[in-house]
């Protein structure tokens, strides 16, 4: 059960009008790494969560949470559009779409939400349920949890860089702190999960049924050896089930593939080396030969 208050998480009070930063605010309530993607992708995972109740309460108090961090950003783009379009009223009340677009901002806060925010992204794209990911793996799904609030808090940043506005810069900085927490609560329950089990998701597939000859070799598939430097590429492997090993030069493994040629009724491209098939109809050519 969810419950509504009428008290933000915290405030969304623009010091000004700004329609074009109203636009570019969009991007962090319905983009890929936006708080629509966030709040939606907690919720279900918490709902479909069958391990430890702690598990399941952690997630969906931040999934709760990020409801209300979507009613902040919408609050926030309204107010943002108090007073658009961007020019003289009476002007732009001759043709508003027109206005909205000279003025740069989103035409559709005209159009098609009378001056409200909308589930769309930055550049009009409707936010998309398969940004989300739920797969009932907790160590899969907080490491994209921790992908999502790492994209989203530099995805903020940017934003507070780009405005002068104290009441927009209030509310960012709010976010991002909460992105600063967010970002160690899920490194810290990765962190127990992977002490818990193997940190190789899934933990539970028998590492026998692997090729094992290259589960810890790092293969230098392009120009230049630079990589050889890198952690992942000698010493110990971070599941600490073996040792990485460099390989400058990795050799293909493989069969050369020969297909076969295709039914005459698909009309591929006939094989040079075999004789044309008779002018009849394809089908009945093909089931008789």
């Amino acid at each position: 059960m969810f419950k509504h208050i009428k008290e933000l998480q915290y405030n969304a009070k623009p010091t000004q009008p700004d329609p074009v930063y109203a636009k570019k605010l969009q991007e962090i309530l319905g983009g890929q790494f936006g708080e629509i993607t966030v709040m939606m992708q907690y919720l279900f995972q918490g709902w479909n969560c069958r391990a430890d109740q702690k598990y399941k309460d952690m997630i969906l108090d931040i999934g709760t949470e990020e409801i209300a961090h979507v009613e902040m950003i919408s609050t926030m783009i309204a107010q943002l559009l108090d007073g658009a379009p961007a020019r003289d009223q009476e002007e732009a009340a001759k043709n508003p779409a027109v206005e909205a677009v000279l003025g740069g901002m989103n035409p559709q806060h005209v159009i098609v939400s009378g001056l409200g925010a909308t589930p769309t992204d930055s550049v009009g794209y409707p936010w998309n349920a398969r940004y989300t990911i739920a797969s009932g793996n907790l160590l899969a799904d907080f490491r994209a949890n921790l992908n999502a609030e790492s994209q989203g808090r530099l995805q903020v940043v940017r934003l507070y860089e780009s405005t002068t506005d104290p009441g927009v810069r209030d509310m960012l900085s709010f976010l991002i702190a909460r992105d600063t927490m967010h970002q160690n609560q899920w490194m810290a329950a990765i962190e127990e999960l992977e002490q818990a089990q193997k940190a190789i998701v899934p933990s539970t597939f028998p590492q026998n049924l692997e090729k094992q000859e290259v589960s810890y070799s790092f293969m230098n598939f392009s120009q230049g050896e630079e990589s050889a430097q890198g952690r992942w590429a000698s010493g110990e492997s971070m599941d600490k089930q073996s040792n990485f090993e460099y390989v400058a030069n990795p050799e293909a493994m493989g069969q050369i593939p020969q297909l076969q040629q295709a039914p005459a009724y698909i009309h591929n491209s006939p094989d040079p080396t075999k004789p044309a098939p008779p002018n009849m109809e394809s089908a009945n050519y093909d089931k008789q030969n």
